[in-house]
């Protein structure tokens, strides 16, 4: 019998959407994901929004970003690279602490400021508390991060091939392997090159897929490590899921089998 790990609902292609730094165009993008159906994270410098324009008004967080992602980009935006461990360990814990008095919840991702970033850095963040982080060089593929604290994203959503390799990922049939396509920017660049229609164009293009599974960051992470828990038998023939959430399972590339929370799933029946 073969068994494959799916997405949601069987879906074998997730999107997700990287924006940086917590400007007032965040608005404005913000609505075109919720119109289209695409979620984002939100990487956000808690330290620079008491600073007000260009950044984002604290008290607009929680509403704002409602049903996407709130993450760290460090406090006040450093090269972090550059900072001692000491200033480091605040930069992303005073970070977190701020940023979750804002939205009410845990915030556990992470974007590198500048995309600077070291072994060390990758250790001590992941030391307190943030599950992965995103780094700023794409890699051009639509496979998963190999390392959770070291993310390539897709392409920048100025990447000229964008629309191409949006229909080249939309395009996709049946996969031996999952597929991920991840855009990521900063809003502010819409208004500087006068080019809304980038983002707009794409999302349209993207949005409202059966296939595709629209996701925040952290939840791509915490689902994959969700679907690497599962406890199979010997013969593969049954499967126990010990995490709180549902996972979904292929089964001789056709039948699709959602396997609980807690729960022990005969994949025969």
């Amino acid at each position: 019998m073969n068994v494959y790990s799916c997405f949601p609902e069987g879906t074998a292609k997730a999107l997700t959407m990287s924006y940086d730094d917590g400007r007032l165009q965040d608005e404005r993008l913000v609505d075109i994901f919720n119109r289209n159906g695409i979620k984002g994270t939100f990487n956000l410098n808690y330290g620079l929004m008491e600073k007000g324009e260009p950044w984002l008004a604290r008290e607009r967080v929680r509403e704002l970003y409602q049903g996407h992602e709130v993450a760290t980009h460090c406090l006040t935006h450093p090269t972090i690279a550059r900072c001692s461990m000491v200033e480091a360990a605040y930069e992303i814990l005073e970070d977190r602490k701020g940023l979750e008095s804002l939205t009410g919840g845990l915030v556990r991702g992470h974007a590198y400021p500048n995309g600077s970033y070291s072994p060390e850095i990758k250790q001590l963040f992941h030391q307190l508390g943030i599950a992965y982080a995103r780094v700023g060089e794409p890699k051009g593929d639509y496979e998963l991060p190999e390392d959770s604290m070291e993310w390539h994203p897709t392409c920048h959503h100025n990447d000229p091939e964008l629309m191409e390799k949006a229909a080249r990922f939309a395009n996709f049939g049946t996969q031996k392997s999952l597929k991920l396509m991840y855009v990521w920017g900063h809003s502010y660049e819409f208004d500087d090159r006068d080019n809304w229609g980038v983002i707009e164009e794409f999302c349209r293009y993207m949005g409202g897929r059966q296939d595709i599974w629209y996701a925040t960051n952290i939840e791509i992470v915490d689902y994959m490590e969700a679907l690497n828990r599962l406890k199979f038998s010997g013969d593969n023939r049954m499967v126990y899921n010990p995490s709180a959430v549902s996972v979904w399972l292929q089964i001789d590339g056709k039948k699709i089998v959602e396997v609980k929370g807690g729960t022990t799933v005969n994949l025969t029946k």
